[in-house]
């Protein structure tokens, strides 16, 4: 690829190694949330949303638990300002949930910033100004001590204005916007100045917040970044480090872990990773990442599709089919051996009461984000394997199919699914199977069976039809569904078969309880054929399978002449 000469990295190493958080292995704990949906996801979308539909968001996003929500940049818009006076006004704030505000360090933004938050109980107002290399040498063209003293003016404003508001609870935030792309000691100079300035205490912590606006690092180097700043901040016991990570490498995600092992108490991000560019972090998938870790994300994702069909419809972007933990296809299962050890780990659960979740390719238990094992893991195609058609039609259908035929049925199946170029639904599973192997009649149509004990032995009277020709038999058997064999191989001499096994069990559908029975007879080369009856009564379930089965033979083998004309119709006996 061309032009790679003209790149090199922009970001600044601080000025000792700092790796202490690689000896941690993972999160123990929730940070604090901050949603910036409102704000940074709402400025990134190609039609922001109007006030009713921000309203909408924001109870959304009190429902799945955030404690804190950036509502927006008030000085920047009317609909921004309106909507946190509605808020505010409406008394749609709850007494432990924080409104966030975004300003620049710049007098009359400040000015109105305060004034768009009177009557909030609890209010977080966030100062940024730029801080990085190349802002600082292209932009403003200002020297260190130039943006210095925007930062520290603007800090000084904020103890002016937010004295003249007794009755709001405020804590201050600063963000050296570009962090990744600012000297580290720069950084660490200019985020102590501001703390110097707000004196923070226990009652009324600073927030200082280290955004990678611009993504520029693999995430280990943000980790050090901010391990460095924890490590040197004034008044550290008293300062909320918080980390608003970007994904314009593609690992937000792992930049996020990284830095809160590092020192991190808060984080801000959008579902779903909405925001400029490549997005922000995404807040779904740190949650997740902590609760399959066995930690308490402290927010409320259990019902991922409504949550889902909720921002899509709000914001009009789409999640991705392989959004982790949220996208259609996250839990989907097609290949064969998959499928298989799903299948037989979600067995075994059942077997064991297992207490933990281990089941092989699934990080997550499904029911646990409200999605289906039947729709949404175990899914068919030409890739698909007997594992996972025989869990389809047993935990959809109720069909434990023996072994064999499993192997068979999926053989089957999987040969529709590759002639039709298309994933096959359980429903179309389950028409597919039921018009192969159950209750077939023909040619051989049982009418009518009874059948009593007599003599140590059963006696079948049987009504049937081959093609239209009706016969009216008896035979002897061993049982019932012996002797209907028998008076099947007098009906027409050129039935020739033995039986190789027979199984059945209680069929549960959705209203009616059913007897499944599964019969596999040989011909005279050792070829195999199934048949499966269905019934109220099992003994009749059991002879429907077997009539399937010698009509899947016929068809193979072509050994009942074809039907005779129509109005010919016989009445044999024995």
């Amino acid at each position: 690829m061309k032009n790679f000469e003209k790149y090199r990295p922009g970001y600044y190493m601080p000025p000792e190694t700092c790796m202490d958080w690689a000896k941690k292995d993972r999160l123990t704990k929730a940070p604090a949330w901050c949603s910036v949906d409102l704000r940074d996801g709402n400025q990134a979308l190609i039609t922001p949303m109007n006030l009713e539909e921000k309203l909408a968001f924001y109870r959304f996003l009190l429902e799945l638990g955030f404690k804190e929500i950036e509502v927006g940049f008030p000085a920047a818009s009317e609909t921004e300002y309106e909507f946190l006076r509605t808020i505010i006004e409406d008394q749609m704030i709850p007494d432990d949930v924080s409104i966030q505000v975004l300003t620049q360090s710049r007098p009359h933004i400040i000015e109105k910033t305060f004034a768009a938050v009177k009557g909030a109980k609890n209010v977080v107002v966030h100062l940024y100004n730029s801080t990085s290399f190349a802002q600082r040498q292209q932009v403003f063209r200002m020297s260190e001590d130039e943006i210095v003293d925007i930062a520290v003016s603007g800090a000084k404003l904020f103890d002016e204005y937010a004295a003249k508001l007794p009755e709001t609870n405020f804590r201050f935030e600063y963000s050296p916007e570009s962090f990744t792309g600012t000297e580290v000691e720069f950084a660490l100079r200019i985020c102590n100045a501001v703390i110097d300035v707000w004196k923070p205490r226990p009652e009324r912590q600073v927030i200082i917040n280290l955004p990678s606006t611009v993504e520029m690092s693999m995430p280990h180097v943000y980790a050090q970044q901010i391990e460095y700043m924890s490590k040197n901040l004034h008044d550290r016991e008293n300062v909320i480090l918080s980390i608003h990570p970007h994904n314009d490498r593609g690992t937000a995600v792992a930049a996020g872990e990284l830095a809160l092992l590092a020192g991190g108490d808060r984080i801000e991000g959008t579902l779903f990773g909405n925001g400029e560019r490549t997005g922000n972090v995404d807040i779904v998938t740190m949650a997740m990442n902590l609760f399959t870790h066995g930690v308490d994300p402290q927010l409320n994702f259990s019902d991922m599709p409504r949550i889902v069909q909720f921002y899509e419809d709000l914001t009009g972007m789409s999640v991705g089919y392989r959004q982790p933990y949220s996208g259609h296809l996250v839990f989907a299962a097609f290949s064969g051996s998959h499928q298989d050890a799903i299948s037989k780990g979600m067995k075994f659960r059942q077997e064991r009461e297992e207490k933990f979740w281990t089941v092989p390719y699934l990080p997550l238990d499904p029911h646990d984000v409200n999605r289906e094992y039947e729709t949404d893991v175990i899914r068919i195609n030409s890739q698909s394997g007997k594992g996972g058609i025989s869990y389809i039609l047993e935990h959809n259908f109720g069909y434990d199919l023996p072994k064999e035929m499993a192997t068979e049925v999926g053989y089957f199946i999987k040969g529709i699914s590759d002639h039709a170029h298309k994933e096959l639904s359980p429903q179309e599973i389950l028409a597919a199977f039921q018009h192969e192997y159950q209750n077939k009649d023909e040619p051989i149509a049982l009418q009518e069976a009874t059948w009593l004990r007599e003599n140590g032995s059963t006696v079948a009277d049987v009504t049937l039809a081959i093609h239209n020709e009706l016969f009216y038999l008896s035979a002897r058997g061993n049982g019932p569904l012996d002797a209907v064999s028998n008076v099947l191989k007098i009906a027409n001499p050129n039935i020739k078969y033995r039986f190789v096994d027979y199984e059945e069990h209680a069929l549960e559908t959705d209203s009616d309880s059913l007897a499944s029975a599964y019969v596999v007879i040989a011909d005279e080369e050792g070829n195999h054929y199934w048949g499966v009856g269905v019934d109220s009564d099992i003994t009749m379930a059991s002879v429907y399978a077997l009539v399937t089965a010698v009509n899947r033979e016929n068809r193979a083998k072509q050994f009942i002449p074809t039907a005779p004309a129509a109005g010919q119709t016989a009445a044999k006996g024995q």
